[in-house]
This record gives structure tokens, C-alpha cells and sequence, in this order.
């Protein structure tokens, strides 16, 4: 089972810009409804592509700073950083049919 770790905004820098494989980062919060839809397909996603794409969740209430940074407005947002810079972002709760498509150039 793939490692999915919890970011914050003192670890956001170094764990993005130390990863060699991109990384879906789960912008969420507790209070958010579509945001517990959406983990556990992140799970599988995470398994089953480990080693090509790495995910990692940012609680947005707990960590303001990268969340203001990335101007992430509504959640469920999903942003791939490849090479420590944003490539893509997802937004609002999706299927795992329409994530694997939206994320096929990166696994």
C-alpha cells in the first residue's frame, strides 16, 4: 500500500521539490463532504500507479499559506506539481474513470 503522507505548509517545499515522480497533492478539509468521496479512489490511484505518481493531502483549514499561495479557492482541489511546478489542476469531486484520464500524461 502506497504511502500517502499528510503535507503541511513547513514540509509543502521540501517533500514537493524532493520527489522525483509527480505528485497529486489532495487540497481537502474535514468539513468537506465531496473531498471524503473523493480519498478513497485517491487511495487506489496511489497504489495502483506507486512509483509513477505520488499522492499527498494539505488539510486547507491547518495550512493556510499553500493554500493561499496556489490560489485554491474551492475543494476538492487537485494539483499535480512535476519537477516541484504545478502541471495540472483538478477541481470538484470526480469518478476514478474521469481522474485516471485527466491524470493519464502522468502515469
Amino acid at each position: 500500500m502506497a504511502e500517502i503522507p499528510t503535507l503541511t505548509d513547513a514540509t509543502f517545499d521540501e517533500e514537493i521539490g524532493a520527489s522525483d515522480a509527480p505528485v497529486l497533492v489532495d487540497f481537502w478539509a474535514e468539513w468537506c463532504g465531496p473531498c471524503k468521496m473523493v480519498s478513497p479512489i485517491l487511495d487506489e490511484i496511489a497504489d495502483d500507479h506507486e512509483g509513477k505518481l505520488r499522492v499527498a493531502k494539505l488539510n486547507i483549514d491547518d495550512n493556510p499559506a499553500v493554500t493561499r499561495r496556489f490560489g485554491v479557492m474551492s475543494i476538492p482541489t487537485m494539483i499535480v506539481f512535476k519537477d516541484g511546478e504545478e502541471a495540472a489542476r483538478l477541481i470538484g469531486a470526480k469518478g476514478k474513470g474521469q481522474l485516471l484520464q485527466e491524470l493519464s500524461t502522468f502515469i
